[in-house]
């Protein structure tokens, strides 16, 4: 024995919550994932973005260095040409592009990084490292692929 309780008015619908009623939240999900796909593109490609010349670096146990704001960046590539930050710089120009830097108030010189290829003469390294020191940049990071076997 079967009772159908819409014919009894026991389940009358109130009007006004049907279909066609706007809704009064707002669904922030789709937000929220575009949110996090943008999330990763930007941390995936955020550390290509800092090397700017191809360098084939050596190989060392050395610790990851801190990335620093106000960096200086020079890059030798496997032809030995120089490069300040991503601008490739003629033979002798590096010496007055150094003394050209802007130094802050007190004085202090930026923090300089130098990226050699592993297949350069050491001498055209130290030729560049004595430029810097010459410039006033007595602090210099060299800049290696991290590795566990011993180079």
């Amino acid at each position: 024995m079967a009772i159908n309780m819409a014919s009894r008015g026991g389940g009358r619908r109130r009007r006004g919550r049907g279909r066609s009623a706007p809704m009064s939240e707002i669904n922030v999900t789709p937000m929220v994932d575009v949110m996090l796909v943008l999330l990763i593109i930007f941390t995936v490609t955020a550390p290509m973005l800092t090397a700017g010349v191809p360098i084939n670096l050596p190989d060392s146990k050395a610790e990851a260095l801190k990335p620093e704001p106000h960096a200086i960046t020079i890059s030798m590539d496997g032809e030995g040409r120089v490069f300040l930050d991503t601008q490739e710089l003629a033979p002798g120009e590096l010496g007055d592009r150094l003394n050209a830097v802007v130094r802050d108030a007190s004085a202090t010189v930026p923090l300089v990084t130098l990226r050699a290829d592993k297949k350069l003469d050491y001498g055209r390294v130290i030729a560049v490292m004595g430029e810097l020191n010459a410039a006033g940049f007595k602090s210099i990071s060299l800049v290696t692929n991290g590795s566990v076997a011993a180079p």
